[in-house]
């Protein structure tokens, strides 16, 4: 590669030529001239020096077409190459800040006509709103320059370029780059023009920015203008008119604070807008203003005088067919749907969204932590040795990175905090661009979590800190030091709010123990809520040999270096499903609280400055999971912060079943993010009275008797069950492994881990160690009741190959009152040493003529829960298909559990086939079930769905108890109360014919 071209994609340097500096992205009258389209393009494996595809003249009829936003690998069916994930890899070799001369080049063209009157035009400015990574702009011909800075916005001045008629526009964009080492994202690398293209006609006496600087205070409004625009474009006229606000000022030193007078306040939960604009003769700008204060007293973080809760997501621009192209209907569904889990903070990882994005978040109302795009994360394996943090070298790249940042979006009152960028270690060039924010807005506190010691940040932030090392952090009074901090420096960090800017990492079936953080922000008033890892997955929607579409992941299209489905980590399926996290997260956050008190409940508004007025309280009463009473529950207006009583309803009570009373907080009218009626909290009450669990029935006089036997609706030969309720059936058979979720595949970093980790080990290795995955069994004894009619008894010893381990498992198949009993004791040997992924007995139901296809059950529900995540769920009756107990998660693992089972009722085709009645064991805990078309064996080999065997056989599972979740993939273990260690446990079910 010719040195010129090798030293232009290697210099650090943020940007060449006619480039404007930053500046507001706002709705301007002036004419614009949209470049989005088809564009003609070229990709090339390497670049060369030529630039002779940028003249006027040039026939690209050769070259192919393609829309402009869009990532090349996305196009053309892979013609265009692939697209690469990493999280923390470079997939290049690190030489920074060389790349390799394998550099996948785009070229691209397109003709557009320049309007006659544009003619008078000050200034004609071309604007990109987003290339990965490194691109340079010609014009007719004419060399205009270059920048980097994927996610940044850029624009060039063009003027003396372009000309009226008929122009073309040449944009050569490089894969690889000096810039490409910070922007080490965990994220998939898709290189091309991937937002706008825009054409602008600045006009003479035009405005070139504005900021409006709101506040609030005493009920009262407060704008401080700053206006950039020539001394010929005055007077400025400032227009509010909802407020009757219409201020003019004359020159540029006219422009004073506007004191507003009562105006309401914007909040996450009130986004309150008014529309205003900024006019001169030749332009107008319009605005949607929203007046708040955000300022830090101690180690509280307030807007408005108030302690704010971020409850809330990591969110990256992911689409399974667009990547990170902006589609703005996709978009506000999104963020209505965050709303209706009741979210309400975005921290835009990990570099600013599409600007529209913000205008939304100010529409719909959230707090926003806005992230300059900056990480470097690739340099931590070699000890942060070559990182450019620190390097002085790249002290303009990282400064316009947090210019180009802070300046377009400074407008929007939604963003609260600004935040360097993730993962780039410390050094020298972030406390620059600390100070640069600091300097430039006042307000608004810089974050940074790298900022261990905070030498230049307002806040304290880490991530995945456990749920000890989180209390340790909010708790007055400790001298325990914090992470990389001396006591100075630990003193100095307890004294700011603190936040969690990743936890609860939500990869595949996960996370546990939300509901612990969230308890702890509630204690501890430092402690300000934080940011779950992440939103959504980042599926590729590709095809699998078959021909069936699947969410691909990384390694799936062939990369060298790659992090598997470590892409796949939301609270959102790759196709816009929610996972039972986000119901579990929802349940957890929600914004009332409800305690009861004998006839009385208390209700609590945590909301930061809404009261209840928008808000129903109703309430229903349910018999075993039947309604037979409901209405609404008069609940006065509570204030934000504020508790309030009041009397339950009469509540008609079962005396021989369960009694429930629920109460759901629901939204009285419509939002622009949900209808009317839409549930924000809800909360349930047992209220049933006690009923003895029916005694075992100790039977004797066993004696040896395999044989033929038929028990209710039960056959079995030589103790073996054949037939249940006239179905082919086999099992019962221990079961004790699960397919391991990605935190149970994760190795333990030996820190606050639970007492049976392994450091370096996954429990799923442990698993496999100790052949749980493959256990086998051997019948000791098979035994008939003396009467040798109304009782079978089985003893099994279950081991795996290659280990001494074993566990007993006695079965006492028995008639009770005419019903069919099975009782299960399991008795673990000494010796076992790890934690145990389940408890459970499998029954296998081939499918015949009518397969079982779904279940109705009482229990809790509707999706799954876990030991560590069920506050989502609640006690009722429920039914689904066998398909829609599980999720499709992106890599098969467990999935389906359901928590407190009671009676359960297996289907084929709506007709009912088999029931089942659990019951509680001597402590009283009560069983969950697993319903699926796979075993946990089969689930575990799959990469991917589509890998997945046909299955012509229905499995259900029986748990006596299942392991925790936890967050182990990014983040802390199972909590020990929630960890299932080898013990004895006892299954007890009453079965009979549908």
């Amino acid at each position: 590669m010719p040195s010129e071209l090798s030293a232009y994609v290697s210099d650090p340097t943020p940007g060449r030529g006619a480039l404007r500096p930053a500046r507001s992205w706002l709705h301007s009258d002036a004419p614009s001239l949209s470049l989005n389209g088809a564009w003609r393009f070229r990709l090339s494996p390497t670049a060369s020096v030529a630039q002779d595809f940028a003249a006027e003249v040039f026939d690209d009829h050769g070259w192919e077409s393609i829309p402009v936003p869009s990532h090349w690998v996305l196009e053309g069916d892979g013609a265009h190459g692939r697209p690469i994930y990493t999280n923390i890899q470079f997939p290049f070799p690190i030489d920074p800040p060389h790349v390799p001369d394998e550099n996948p080049t785009g070229d691209y063209r397109r003709h557009f006509a320049l309007p006659a009157d544009w003619s008078d035009a000050e200034r004609i400015v071309l604007r990109f709103d987003g290339v990965e990574s490194l691109f340079r702009v010609w014009v007719n011909g004419v060399d205009i320059g270059s920048a980097g800075g994927s996610r940044l916005a850029h624009e060039f001045d063009v003027t003396r370029a372009v000309r009226p008629g008929d122009n073309v526009v040449a944009v050569r964009v490089h894969q690889w780059s000096a810039a490409s080492y910070v922007e080490d994202q965990d994220q998939w690398w898709l290189p091309g023009i991937f937002r706008d293209v825009t054409l602008t006609a600045r006009p003479a006496g035009g405005i070139e920015d504005v900021w409006l600087r709101t506040g609030f205070r005493d009920g009262r409004g407060r704008v401080e203008a700053e206006i950039t625009a020539e001394a010929s474009a005055f007077p400025v006229t400032l227009r509010i008119p909802e407020l009757g606000v219409e201020q003019i000022w004359a020159t540029a030193a006219d422009v004073t604070p506007v004191d507003i007078g009562e105006v309401e306040p914007w909040s996450a939960e009130r986004p309150r807008l008014y529309d205003a604009t900024v006019s001169t003769a030749a332009e107008s700008i319009a605005l949607r203003v929203g007046f708040r204060t955000v300022e830090i007293r101690g180690d509280r973080f307030l807007v408005n005088g108030r302690r704010v809760v971020f409850h809330g997501v990591n969110r990256h621009e992911a689409h399974p067919v667009r990547g990170r192209v902006f589609d703005e209907e996709h978009a506000r569904e999104d963020l209505a749907r965050m709303k209706r889990f009741n979210v309400n903070a975005i921290r835009t990882s990990h570099y600013p969204p599409h600007p529209r994005l913000l205008d939304l978040a100010d529409e719909l109302g959230f707090w926003v932590v806005l992230e300059c795009d900056l990480e470097t994360h690739g340099f931590e394996k070699l000890g942060w040795v070559g990182n450019p943090s620190d390097d002085p070298a790249w002290r303009e790249a990282y400064l316009d990175r947090i210019r180009r940042t802070v300046e377009r979006d400074k407008n929007h009152p939604s963003i609260v905090i600004w935040s360097l960028g993730n993962e780039s270690g410390t050094g020298s060039n972030l406390a620059a661009m600390s100070a640069w924010v600091h300097a430039r807005d006042a307000e608004r506190p810089v974050h940074y979590e790298g900022d261990y010691t905070g030498e230049y940040t307002d806040v304290y932030s880490r991530m995945y800190a456990s749920v000890p090392e989180t209390e340790r952090i909010g708790t007055d009074g400790t001298d325990t030091p914090l992470l990389n901090c001396t006591p100075a420096q630990s003193a100095r960090q307890r004294a700011k709010p603190f936040l969690l800017c990743e936890y609860a990492h939500a990869m595949g079936n996960g996370p546990g123990a939300l509901d612990q953080y969230e308890a702890l922000v509630h204690e501890h008033p430092r402690l300000h809520g934080g940011f779950v890892w992440e939103w959504r997955d980042h599926g590729i929607l590709a095809t699998a040999p078959d021909g069936t579409p699947y969410h691909a992941y990384g390694g799936d299209f062939g990369e060298v270096v790659h992090d598997g489905n470590f892409v796949m980590d939301g609270m959102l399926l790759s196709d816009d499903v929610p996972t039972p996290s986000l119901y579990e997260y929802k349940a957890v956050v929600q914004p009332v609280r409800f305690v009861f008190d004998g006839d009385k409940v208390a209700v609590t508004n945590l909301r930061h400055s809404a009261d209840t007025s928008d808000l129903r309280f109703r309430w229903r009463v349910e018999h075993d999971g039947t309604p037979v009473d409901a209405g609404d529950l008069e609940v006065p207006v509570v204030a934000a912060g504020e508790s309030g009583r009041v009397s339950l309803p009469p509540v008609p009570v079962a005396p021989e079943g369960e009694t429930w009373l629920t109460i759901d907080a629901v939204l009285a009218t419509a939002a622009p993010w949900a209808p009317q009626g839409h549930v924000v909290a809800t909360v349930q009450s047992d209220r049933s009275p006690h009923i003895p669990v029916p005694a075992v029935r100790h039977r004797t006089g066993w004696r040896p008797d395999p044989g033929t036997l038929t028990l209710g609706v039960a056959e079995f030969v030589d103790g073996r069950l054949v037939n249940l309720a006239g179905r082919a059936v086999t099992g019962p058979r221990l079961e004790l492994f699960r397919a391991p979720t990605d935190n149970d595949e994760s190795p333990s970093d030996g820190v606050e881990e639970s007492d049976a980790s392994v450091p370096g080990m996954s429990n799923a290795e442990l698993w496999r160690r100790d052949g749980l995955d493959r256990l086998t069994a051997r019948r000791m004894s098979v035994e008939r009741a003396h009467d040798k009619t109304d009782a079978v008894r089985t003893l099994d010893k279950v081991s795996a190959a290659n280990s001494a381990l074993f566990v007993m498992v006695e079965s006492v198949w028995s008639l009770e009152a005419g019903e069919l009993e099975l009782r299960v004791e399991i008795e673990p040997s000494r010796g076992w040493s790890t934690v145990w992924p389940r408890i459970g007995i499998r029954f296998d139901l081939p499918d015949g003529g009518a397969p079982v296809d779904g279940a109705e059950w009482f229990g809790l529900g509707p999706s799954e829960s876990y030991p560590d995540s069920l506050r989502a769920a609640r006690t009722g009756r429920f039914s689904s298909g066998i398909d829609d107990l599980s999720v499709d998660y992106a890599r098969p693992q467990e999935t389906g559990h359901r928590s407190g089972l009671r009676r359960l009722t297996l289907t084929s085709t709506g007709a009912k086939v088999l029931r089942v009645e659990a019951l509680p064991d001597t402590h009283g805990r009560r069983p969950g079930f697993t319903l699926s078309r796979h075993t946990p064996q089969e689930l575990a080999r799959a990469g991917h769905p589509y890998e997945l065997p046909a299955s012509t056989t229905s499995r259900l599972t029986i748990d006596a108890a299942q392991h925790g979740l936890g967050s182990r993939s990014c983040g802390p273990d199972v909590w020990p109360e929630f960890a299932l260690r080898p013990e004895a446990r006892t299954i007890r079910l009453r079965i009979t014919a549908g």
